[in-house]
């Protein structure tokens, strides 16, 4: 294995920390704050926002430049947003350091990805991906429970003390083992290329399946920490074992996906985004039964992340002339439904649906990325049956899983 893939891991399990370990200690924050658990839902909804917008605007904006050079700068840019929450002595600081920590995140993901896919043989992109997300699921599994166990007992500021720390050992790991030759070609007509990756239809397709798939997910765990200790009766120690048996589904899930979608891509994703559906509306039933509730949390997190690869490679595929800018909007297309989840899962709250409304909610965006995803497909097929006019293709081994 490239020791490329594994410095870009370790950046990922930095990012992943900071993303998801506020999850857990959402009731610990509203409280120093003296906010309710919905505003602070907003320090994650803000996050993801932050990194939807940033993705596409800092990929952009460095098209043209070296890509470890961009790299390093984003995780300097990821330790100071960490390091200014950490001190956060009001909310609105706080949200700062979120907002600034996020701005990296769609950028380094999205330029890691396309650098991850180029260190590898064509037919192992996808799995080439799934090591790079595997920092992300790794950090689901040991850091964000130890971060909730660090900050339940010292306080959720050495939380964003230790992620600090974490960003430094990444910076120089980037700096160590990620190849200074960028893959792509560049130059001044460089993001005029990377725009032209738009003209698909299949890359706007798979965006909208990124979005409402992975806000299916989030949109449903975002608030689970108040969930398993109203609805399930667990004390709020146990919230970190819980995130540990999320974290292993994520984990467990993104290297079946990655596998999964090596194999035939399209199908895969139809299967993982239905069964992703009926997981949800399990959960509905399952949060209120301590026992019931972790499998289900397990099964969450394997189902949904297994999509992530496969979500990932499909515009890679689509956009393989030009793929950095592409790579960097899905990036910030996961975010971003990961915005919308947690957005309306903490609607529905306020509204006084109950602490189980966002699972539903989650449901119903698992619904709509299917028949996003089925039509997809259909289009693809009948593309690339059509006798008349240019048929619009991914790269040619993905033509072939796709079509078998």
């Amino acid at each position: 294995m490239p020791l490329g893939l594994l410095a870009l891991a370790v950046g990922g399990f930095g990012i992943g920390l900071t993303e998801f370990v506020i999850l857990g200690l959402l009731p610990e924050v509203a409280a120093d704050f003296a906010v309710s658990i919905p505003v602070a839902g907003h320090l994650v909804s803000g996050y993801a926002l932050s990194v939807a917008v940033g993705g596409v605007l800092v990929t952009a904006a460095t098209a043209a430049l070296r890509p470890k050079s961009v790299l390093c700068a984003l995780m300097v840019l990821f330790i100071l947003g960490n390091l200014l929450s950490a001190v956060a002595g009001d909310y609105g600081t706080m949200f700062a350091g979120r907002v600034v920590a996020a701005l990296c995140h769609g950028a380094f993901f999205g330029i890691g990805a396309v650098l991850a896919s180029k260190l590898v043989a064509p037919d192992r992109k996808a799995r080439a991906i799934s090591i790079m997300f595997a920092g992300l699921t790794i950090a689901n599994v040991l850091g964000v429970p130890m971060g909730t166990f660090l900050g339940q007992q010292l306080g959720w500021r050495s939380t964003f003390w230790a992620i600090t720390i974490v960003g430094v050992i990444a910076l120089a790991g980037l700096i160590a083992y990620v190849p200074a030759q960028d893959a792509v070609e560049r130059g001044p007509g460089q993001l005029r290329r990377e725009l032209g990756a738009f003209t698909s239809g299949q890359v706007w397709l798979s965006i909208l399946v990124t979005v409402f798939g992975f806000g299916a997910m989030f949109g449903a765990f975002t608030y689970i920490a108040p969930m398993l200790t109203d609805l399930a009766g667990m004390p709020a120690e146990a919230v970190p074992w819980m995130l540990v048996i999320f974290g292993a589904g994520l984990f467990t899930g993104n290297i079946i996906g990655g596998k999964a979608a090596d194999g035939n891509l399209d199908k895969s994703l139809l299967l993982l985004l239905s069964t992703l559906t009926v997981v949800l509306l399990v959960f509905t039933i399952t949060v209120h039964n301590p026992w019931a509730a972790p499998v289900t949390l397990f099964l969450l997190g394997a189902v949904g992340f297994a999509a992530v690869p496969g979500m990932q490679t499909r515009v890679l595929s689509f956009a393989h002339r030009a793929p950095t800018l592409a790579s960097g909007v899905n990036i910030s297309a996961f975010n971003l439904g990961n915005a919308i989840g947690a957005y309306l899962g903490g609607t529905t709250i306020a509204a006084g649906l109950g602490l189980s409304s966002p699972i539903w909610v989650g449901a119903g965006l698992a619904i709509i990325a299917v028949a996003l995803m089925g039509a997809a497909s259909l289009k693809l097929r009948r593309t690339n049956t059509s006798h008349s006019g240019t048929p619009e293709r991914p790269t040619p081994a993905l033509t072939r899983k796709v079509l078998s």
